[in-house]
């Protein structure tokens, strides 16, 4: 029998939770993103010319590799043991890969094994994102009241955000430093201070309570000894749905890391790039709530839709304007194609995917389908470099990337049901569809 406190909502706490744990999840994340756009290629490999650009790529990529994997092993857990115990794995998982990277010689000290040390770690990231989103969004999710679900996930997305915010301020002054400084120790400081941050993010979420949802289909002996079964037999639509609804995370790659890479060829400074990363991630940190409150108020679908063919339309804008020299038009359509465009799809999907799935499932359900569908955020840098994204007229390769990417996205999210007025614990089942009571 569950207790008062075991089944009571906190929805403020565990958004801030989620919005924490998230930060310090995708700070590690995203670090390693600018450099191995930036700095990687002259650390790792034997050249810094553009085949050490694909392959410093191709090591970001890998941990999306890791992430399907890791979806299932933590998805399993998340439905079998409980969504915050799962978070805490996540969390440490995550910092102490960060840390090693930071520690790490280079090609230069110990040729080859240094870019297979490197993978190694950054697939021990990417089985730690793996649970974190789906994680942190089922437990918000399950906290928050019926009315105002897509407004509480959203700050889980919205601490990516802020990851991503902190990773690049920390950045800039690395980048700006002196060659002899940035490319020896400099570059290894944002890495080592991830630590501070893990701690400090523990804290907030040991305090956190396991959500009423879970506990509730504990006590009824819901709970499926194998979530996996029923998920497959009585939702395997959703999952295809999600894992096509999910390649719009590659907007994201793109923007923060492929066109790290792209301005530095058309002339930008490095520090430049990474304050319109800033800058859009700031901007982001207001609209996406905002966002989340409107899906709350008109439905997931057509937010998520509108956020998917925005970036598809402003994209080609952003980047023919980073050979423009105004730097001020730089920033507006930065903020108009990430901040007021792919914001709106990226506040909305923690709800849009968790509410496909009944609780039984649901940490298993959007584990699996966002890291199969974000198979293809991980390696857009790597596909689009390689196509000559990185060139000279390379915003063509970019723009058409990211449209085949958006139309797919929106396509599938147009055969979705709408859910913004399906009571939480209705949430998954409809007459065709009924979770079984029995453990399986």
């Amino acid at each position: 029998m569950t207790t008062a406190a075991t089944t009571r909502k906190t929805p403020v706490k565990a958004a801030v939770a989620s919005f924490m744990g998230s930060a310090v999840e995708y700070y590690d994340f995203f670090l390693f993103g600018s450099a191995a756009a930036l700095i990687f290629p002259q650390i790792f490999f034997p050249s810094g010319d553009n085949a050490a650009l694909v392959m410093s790529f191709a090591t970001f990529g890998f941990a999306y590799i890791a992430r399907p994997v890791g979806a299932f092993f933590l998805g399993h857990f998340g439905d079998r043991i409980g969504r915050q115990k799962v978070l805490m794995f996540t969390l440490l998982t995550m910092g102490l890969s960060t840390f090693v990277i930071g520690c790490l010689p280079g090609f230069a000290q110990i040729g080859w094994f240094a870019p297979v040390l490197l993978v190694l770690c950054r697939l021990l990231q990417g089985l730690s994102a793996a649970g974190e989103q789906a994680g942190a969004s089922s437990l918000t999710l399950e906290h928050a009241p019926d009315d105002r679900r897509a407004f509480f996930t959203s700050w889980t997305l919205t601490g990516t955000q802020g990851g991503q915010i902190l990773a690049a301020l920390v950045f800039i002054p690395v980048v700006a430093a002196p060659d002899e400084f940035k490319l020896t120790w400099g570059w290894r400081i944002p890495f080592w201070l991830s630590a501070v941050v893990v701690i400090v993010a523990f804290f907030i979420r040991r305090s956190l309570h396991e959500t009423p949802e879970f506990e509730q289909a504990k006590a009824a002996g819901a709970i499926a000894r194998v979530p996996l079964v029923p998920l497959l037999r009585d939702h395997w639509r959703d999952v295809i749905r999600v894992i096509l609804c999910a390649t719009i995370a590659a907007v994201s790659t793109v923007f923060g890391n492929l066109a790290l890479a792209y301005g530095k060829q058309v002339g930008l400074a490095e520090s430049l790039t990474l304050w319109l990363v800033v800058v859009a991630n700031l901007v982001a940190l207001l609209t996406q709530p905002l966002f989340g409150k409107l899906a709350d108020r008109v439905g997931r679908k057509p937010v998520f839709v509108y956020g998917a063919l925005s970036s598809a339309a402003l994209m080609p804008f952003y980047m023919l304007s980073m050979s423009s020299g105004q730097t001020w038009l730089i920033f507006a359509l930065a903020v108009l194609t990430f901040s007021c465009g792919y914001a709106a799809a990226n506040a909305v999907w923690p709800a849009f995917y968790g509410e496909m799935f009944s609780t039984r499932v649901r940490f298993s359900g959007m584990a699996i389908g966002t890291q199969l569908g974000f198979l293809m955020a991980g390696f857009a840098p790597t596909i689009v470099a390689a196509l000559g994204g990185v060139a000279q007229g390379g915003w063509v390769v970019i723009s058409v990337f990211t449209a085949v990417v958006a139309l797919i996205a929106a396509g599938s999210a147009l055969t979705a049901r709408e859910t913004r007025n399906v009571a939480t614990g209705d949430l998954g089942v409809t007459p065709q569809r009924t979770p079984q009571p029995v453990a399986v």
